[in-house]
Order: structure tokens, then sequence, then C-alpha cells
């Protein structure tokens, strides 16, 4: 190459990656609307609770696990589905999945029972489990050129933001016009348009050597993921028991056993030395820690607005929307930033900006009729800054692994979403309820009342109403400030914790790929 090339941006190199076609650009489209689909899929169903609880009358468990297996076996199935893919083809299990899916969400509209209805949504979870990794591999795969590939994923990464935004008003408005059911049959469309033009605009990619697949890996890999996220789950909401902690040790033990097997073995399910690359490690890492804050703040967050304020469900989502709005629209301009700046200072600056977020979360008030104004400023600015961390720190995650281990690499990614997502719930959720249940002024509580009164923020609060006046009124006034306090520890944490990711981020300014 002449000097004059190399020295003249203008000049088209020969050996550059070839630049993505009209092709790849609609194929994108396709991939995004699998996405916006999962996205929507797993907030939509929270507002059809009572109605499935009116009809079907599932028991307190049952009901739990209509929610919660989804995310459970979703979260399971991730690292064995995006292996799966590099070595059957990303497309052809994209497809499998769609078809899975929508199937799956058939069964669930019509279930006339509790037990049909968590059967249809562990389907929906084994499905969508073959289509998040699927569809990053396949973008890693489509888009060579490092730039086209980060407004890819930003695209990609907006379609998250944009359905989780999107879930609570969807499922509100069909709530009110249609049966519970709608809220699944909404998919179908969505994956026969999928399955429709996917085979013509989106190009099948796999590994071209992948050694054999490794039955007790993918076994293992199950057996640690699930039993951690459940018991995860299940402590936030009920407090730490027994069971789960063996529960847990199970699944902590089952992942030891998985990374020992997977190096000794020539084919690895994970290949472990992607996490040698600084930037594939880093943006693993900062990629849990940005879900874990937004999922965390949307948790105690939701509860604020509704049980402390007094706002209606779609109040607090309408106040919500703003910032998940804004995660919408910085995945996007992180694409921009990133061709101007180097990705370690995008990724730094946004987690430092949702710090801020969850300092202005200090500024939350006990009072019922006190102002809005520092969640919303403060969840915006974490909204902002968690989507364009999570289109940088994807972009690092695929643009890190070769290009062959697209998929299990993409799986790796998506783990850190799900997982990000049960430990912000969970160790959030219950520093909250720790320092609630320590700060309540129980003093006017009956003995025998007082495991009631301090369950849950909304037990307490339905606890005061049935109180005399003006017991009530104290007891209510303490439940608030005692809930504020929780929120504010919270945010103090959930602040350090972005603040020492966003220094880690920084770092790679100057490290390698």
């Amino acid at each position: 190459m002449s000097t004059h090339t190399a020295n003249n941006p203008r000049i088209i190199r020969s050996d550059a990656p070839p630049r993505a076609t009209a092709r790849d650009w609609a194929g994108l489209g396709v991939l995004a609307l699998a996405l916006l689909l999962l996205a929507v899929d797993a907030t939509v169903l929270d507002l059809a609770v009572p109605a499935i609880s009116a009809d079907l009358a599932p028991t307190t468990p049952q009901l739990l696990w209509i929610i919660d297996v989804y995310s459970f076996v979703l979260a399971g199935l991730l690292v064995m589905m995006g292996n799966l893919g590099d070595r059957i083809g990303r497309r052809r299990l994209l497809l499998i999945g769609a078809a899975g899916f929508g199937v799956a969400s058939v069964m669930a509209a019509w279930a006339v029972s509790p037990e049909m209805l968590i059967g249809a949504r562990v389907l929906q979870g084994v499905a969508g489990a073959t289509l998040m990794p699927a569809t990053l591999g396949l973008i890693r795969s489509m888009f060579l050129d490092p730039r086209q590939r980060t407004i890819a994923i930003s695209v990609w990464s907006a379609m998250a933001g944009g359905g989780a935004a999107a879930g609570p008003l969807l499922g509100g408005w069909l709530l009110e016009h249609y049966w519970w059911g709608s809220v699944f049959l909404v998919n179908l469309p969505v994956m026969l348009v999928l399955i429709a033009l996917g085979p013509f605009l989106v190009p099948e990619s796999r590994d071209p050597n992948p050694g054999r697949f490794d039955l007790p890996s993918a076994g293992l890999s199950m057996l640690a993921l699930v039993p951690m996220v459940y018991a995860i789950k299940e402590s936030a909401a009920h407090g730490l028991s027994p069971r789960l902690a063996v529960i847990g040790a199970i699944g902590v033990v089952a992942g030891v056993v998985f990374v020992r097997r997977q190096r000794v073995l020539a084919d690895p399910m994970l290949d472990l030395k992607l996490f040698a690359l600084p930037r594939f490690r880093t943006a693993v890492i900062t990629n849990l820690l940005a879900v874990f804050a937004l999922a965390g703040v949307l948790f105690f967050g939701s509860q604020y607005l509704q049980l402390v304020l007094g706002h209606s469900p779609m109040e607090a989502g309408l106040l919500e929307l703003p910032g998940l709005a804004a995660s919408v629209f910085a995945s996007l301009g992180a694409a921009w930033l990133v061709q101007r700046l180097r990705p370690g200072a995008v990724l730094g600056g946004s987690l430092a900006l949702a710090a801020v977020g969850s300092g202005l979360l200090l500024l939350l008030g006990p009072e019922p009729a006190g102002s809005t104004t520092p969640f919303v400023l403060g969840f915006l600015l974490i909204g902002a800054g968690v989507g364009a961390a999570l289109t940088v720190s994807s972009d690092l995650v695929v643009s890190s692994a070769p290009v062959e281990r697209a998929g299990a690499a993409a799986a790796v990614s998506e783990t850190a979403y799900e997982t990000g997502i049960a430990l912000g719930v969970a160790i959030l959720g219950s520093v909250v309820m720790a320092i609630f249940r320590n700060g309540l002024d129980l003093t006017h509580v009956p003995g025998d009342q007082v495991g009631v009164a301090s369950e849950s923020l909304g037990a307490a609060t339905g606890f005061a109403q049935r109180l005399p006046e003006p017991v009530s009124g104290a007891f209510l006034t303490s439940v608030h400030e005692a809930f504020v306090s929780g929120v504010h520890f919270a945010a103090v944490g959930t602040a350090s914790i972005l603040l020492i990711a966003a220094v880690v981020a920084f770092r790679l300014r100057a490290a390698r790929p």
C-alpha cells in the first residue's frame, strides 16, 4: 500500500471489510422485530395478572411460575442455544425458534388451566433462548464493517428498550378491548413476518469447524443458571430460606463443574479464552452491571410511584416512559458517539451518567403528595446511560470474538443481560426491603400481626388502612419513611457500582482488542 493511500482516509483500502448491502439492512429489520417481540413479551404479562387470576384461579405459587418461568428457562438455555446455533446455523435456529414461539403463544392464549399456561410459558422460554443469541450472532456475521456493525447493534439494542417501554402500554390497551389471551396473540403477526422473510433477507452463518456438541456441558449450563436465577428471584420476593440456599448452592456447584469441564474440552461449549480478551471481559461485566441498575430501579421505582406517591399503574408507567424512551434514543446515539470517541470513553461516560441518575434518587421524599421530578429526571439519566452502555458493550462483545464463535459470544452477552436483571431485582430489592423492615415503627402493631404488617410495602400499606386513626396515619408515615430510606441506600449502592464500572470501562481506551 502506498504512503498516499495509507494517509488518505478517502482512499478505500483493498483489504477493508465488505460493507453491508440493502438486503443486509432489510434483514436487520427482520432481526429487530424478533428482539422487539421478546422485549415486549417480557413485560406485557404483568398487567394481565389480575385477569388471569380471575379466569384460571391459579394458586399463589402457580401465579409466580406463570410470571417467572419464562425468564428461568430463557436464562438457563442461552449458552446452550448460542452454541447450537454456531453448529447447525444461526438462521435455521432463529426460524425454528420463531415457529416454536408462535405455537407456544397460541397455547398460552387459549390455556384452560394454570398448568397449561405454565407449560406454554416454558415453551416460550425455550423458543426465546434460540432467538436472542441468534439475532446478535447473525448481526456479527452480516455486518463486517465495524462502523456499520455498531449502527446495527445500536438498532438491536434500541429494540430491547423500545419493547420494554411498549409492553405495559400495549398490554393495557389490549386488556381494555380484548381478553387476557390477546397479550400472547400479538406475537403471531411478528413471528409470521419473521418466518416468511427470514429465509430471503437473512443469510445463513455457522462455525465451519464446530467440533463435537457436548451434552454434559449443556446439562451443566442449565443446572447452573436455572437454580441460581430461581434462588435469587425467590429470595428477593420472600427472603432467603434454607431451601433457597440449597437450590442456589446446587447452581453454584454446577457452575464450577461446568467451568472446569470447559477448560479441558477440545471443543468447549463456552470458550473461556474469550474472557482473556480485555474488551470482551470488560464488556460482559459492564453489560451485567448496567442492566443490574436499570432492573433494580424499575423494581423499587414502580412501588414508590404507586404505593408512596399514590399514582395508578398506568400513571406510573407513563412516568417511567421518559426514562425508557431515553434508553432507546441513547442506544441509537451511541453508534454516532463511538465513531468519534473511543468505545471505552463512551462506555465509561454512559455508566457515569447512569450513576448521576442513581444519585438523584436521593432526592426522593416520603410524602404521598411529593414531586415526581427527582424520579423522572433520575430515571431518565439512568435510562440514557444504560441504553448507550448496552449498545457499546454488546458491540464490544461480538467484535472481540471470532466471527465463527459469534453465537456463543452473543449467548454470553445475553446471559449477562438476564443475570443482571435477576441480580438487580434480587440484590437491590432485598436491600430495600431489609432496611424497610428494620425501619418500621411497629409500636402499635399487635405481636401476632407484625409479620403481616412488615411483609412488603403493599402489605404494610394495606395493613395501615385497616388501623384506626390516628394510629393508621402514624404507621403509614413510618411505612413511607422506611421504604424511602431503603431506596436511598440502594441508590447510593447502585451509583457506587456504576462509578466503579465506569472507571474500569475508561481503562479500555488503552487496551488492545
